[in-house]
C-alpha cells in the first residue's frame, strides 16, 4: 500500500505543491501528525496544487488537506474529477448557514408563565380522572367482592408498611428526643417542668408523627411506586395488560392506594409510640420526670381525639401519596430520563400535598371546635 508522499517544487518563481499516494484514514491515521505538520509548512496562499498523483483520497484525508488550505479553494488546483467531488461535499458542508440566534419575544414572559399554568392544568385533570378512576374501581370491588386484588393488596402492604416500619421507628425516636431536649431547655428556665408532657403530646400524636411519617413514606413507598410504574411503562408491561383487557387501575392502582391507605395510620400510630419513648427517656435524663408520672399525666393533657385526628391524618396522607405516585408513574415516557424526572417530582409533589391537607386539617378542626 502506497503512503501519502508531499513534494515541494519550485520552477521560474513558481511554488507547486505536489501529493501523490493514498490519502486515507488508513495510511494518514499513524502518520497524522507528521503530514499536518508538513502540510502547514509546505502551504502557502500563492502555491499551486498538483493532486493528479493521487491514488485514493477518502474524508479524512481530504478534511486534512482542506484544513491545511485554510477551509477555503487554493488559488490553482489540479485533481481528479472524482477526488474533487470529496472537497465539494466538505466545502458545501462548511458553507451551510449556521441557525441564527431567534430573538426573544416580548411575551416571553408570558408564554413561560402560560405553559406551566396549561402544564399544572392537565396535571390537575389527570389526578382529578386517576381519583374518579380509583372511585370506580372501589364501587366495583364493593359490588363484586370475588374481584378485590387480595395478593397485590397484601404484596403492597408489607412492601409499604412493614417494611417501613425500621425507618419510621428510628426517626421517631430520635424526633422524640430532639422535641423534648429542645423543650426541656425552655422549661426548665420557667419552672414549668411538667408541661413537658402536653408538648410532647400534641406535638406528636397530631402532628409531628402523622406529618414526618407521610415524608418518610412519600420519599420511600411512594418514589418506589413511581419508579415501578415508570419502568412497566418503558417496558411497556402496562400496553401488554391493556392487550389482555386487564384493567389497569383495578390490578396496579387500586391496590397500592388501598394499601397505602391502610398502612399509613398504623405506621403513624408505630412512630408515634416509639417517639413518646424517646421523648420519656430524654424527660427523665434531662427534668428527672419519671415515666409513671409521664403514663399517669398523658392521658388527661392530650385528650383521644387528637389521636383519632392523628390516625385520620395518616389514613388521608397515605391515600394522597398513593394517588401522587401512581400518577406520576402513568406519565413517564418509554426513556429513563423521563422515569428519574417523573420520580422526583413525585416525591417533591407528595410532600407538598401532605403539607397542604395538614394546614386544611388545622384549619378544619379549629373550625369545628376540635380539642388540640
Amino acid at each position: 500500500m502506497s503512503v501519502a508522499r508531499i513534494e515541494v517544487i519550485v520552477r521560474d518563481g513558481e511554488r507547486v505543491v505536489r501529493l501523490s499516494g493514498r490519502w486515507t484514514l488508513a495510511t494518514t491515521s499513524l502518520r497524522a501528525v507528521a503530514l499536518s505538520a508538513e502540510l502547514g509548512a509546505a502551504a502557502d496562499p500563492d502555491s499551486s496544487w498538483d493532486c493528479l498523483g493521487l491514488e485514493a483520497i477518502d474524508s479524512a484525508g481530504a478534511m486534512m488537506l482542506w484544513r491545511a488550505w485554510g477551509r477555503a479553494w487554493p488559488l490553482l488546483l489540479l485533481i481528479k474529477p472524482e477526488h474533487r467531488r470529496v472537497f465539494e461535499r466538505i466545502d458545501a458542508a462548511d458553507q451551510e448557514p449556521r441557525a441564527a440566534e431567534v430573538p426573544l419575544s416580548p411575551l416571553h414572559g408570558a408564554m413561560v408563565v402560560g405553559t406551566a399554568v396549561i402544564g399544572i392544568g392537565r396535571h390537575l385533570v389527570d389526578f382529578v380522572a386517576l381519583i374518579g378512576q380509583f372511585g370506580l374501581d372501589l364501587v366495583h370491588v364493593l359490588r363484586n367482592p370475588a374481584d378485590l386484588p387480595r395478593r397485590e393488596i397484601s404484596a403492597n402492604l408489607y412492601k409499604s408498611g412493614v417494611r417501613a416500619m425500621p425507618v419510621t421507628a428510628l426517626v421517631g425516636f430520635l424526633i422524640g428526643v430532639v422535641l423534648s431536649y429542645l423543650s426541656a431547655l425552655q422549661l426548665k428556665q420557667f419552672g414549668a417542668d411538667i408541661f413537658i408532657v402536653n408538648i410532647i403530646g400534641l406535638g406528636l400524636v397530631r402532628e409531628l408523627g402523622p406529618v414526618l411519617v407521610a415524608i418518610l413514606v412519600a420519599g420511600r413507598s411512594g418514589s418506589a411506586m413511581t419508579a415501578q410504574l415508570g419502568v412497566m411503562r418503558v417496558t411497556e408491561e402496562i400496553d401488554a395488560l391493556s392487550t389482555m383487557g386487564v384493567p389497569r387501575g383495578q390490578r396496579l392502582i387500586f391496590p397500592k392506594v388501598v394499601a397505602l391507605t391502610i398502612a399509613m395510620p398504623l405506621l403513624v400510630l408505630w412512630s408515634t409510640s416509639i417517639a413518646m419513648i424517646g421523648g420519656m427517656v430524654s424527660a427523665q435524663l434531662q427534668l428527672d420526670i419519671s415515666y409513671g408520672f409521664f403514663f399517669q399525666t398523658l392521658p388527661r393533657v392530650v385528650p383521644a381525639a387528637n389521636l383519632w385526628i392523628g390516625l385520620a391524618k395518616g389514613a388521608v396522607f397515605g391515600m394522597f401519596v398513593a394517588l401522587v405516585a401512581c400518577h406520576f408513574g402513568l406519565r413517564v415516557r418509554p426513556n429513563t430520563e423521563s422515569l428519574s424526572a417523573n420520580t422526583t417530582a413525585s416525591v417533591v409533589s407528595a410532600i407538598t400535598i401532605v403539607i397542604i391537607i395538614d394546614a386544611a386539617f388545622a384549619i378544619a378542626t379549629r373550625s369545628i371546635g376540635l380539642p388540640g
